[in-house]
């Protein structure tokens, strides 16, 4: 869902200060609205507040977990319809769909891929 400049709205979450910077970076110059949340508490509490089109959420953060922060979005009428990309370095991503991810990429991920999600 794009907003009323026809950009739409990323959360992106990390507790890594320069994959945050990064991908963030990425995604601004790919076109879209950036906010950044420091941990899943933030990531949560910016969800609700600011309903993006889209979050990328960190798998493992501090306070609350990309998982706990999927499973809190899906439990809400308001925040289910949010797409979650879940960036993980784990090595069994089978689980990363349990909680309801739309998708997920390893760490660290390419351009191409993290602007190929969308697509």
């Amino acid at each position: 869902m794009a907003r009323s400049d026809g950009r739409p709205r990323v959360l992106v979450a990390d507790s890594d200060d320069e994959t945050l910077t990064r991908t963030a970076r990425r995604l601004g110059r790919a076109g879209y609205d950036v906010l950044v949340a420091h941990d899943g508490e933030e990531a949560l509490a910016r969800a609700r507040a600011e309903r993006p089109d889209l979050c990328v959420l960190d798998a493992v953060m501090p306070r609350l977990s990309g998982y706990d922060v999927m499973r809190a979005l899906r439990a809400e009428r308001r925040t289910r319809p949010i797409a979650v990309l879940l960036l993980t370095v784990l090595h069994d991503q089978a689980g990363a769909f349990d909680p309801g991810a739309d998708a997920y990429l390893s760490k660290p991920c390419s351009s191409r891929e993290l602007h190929g999600f969308d697509r």
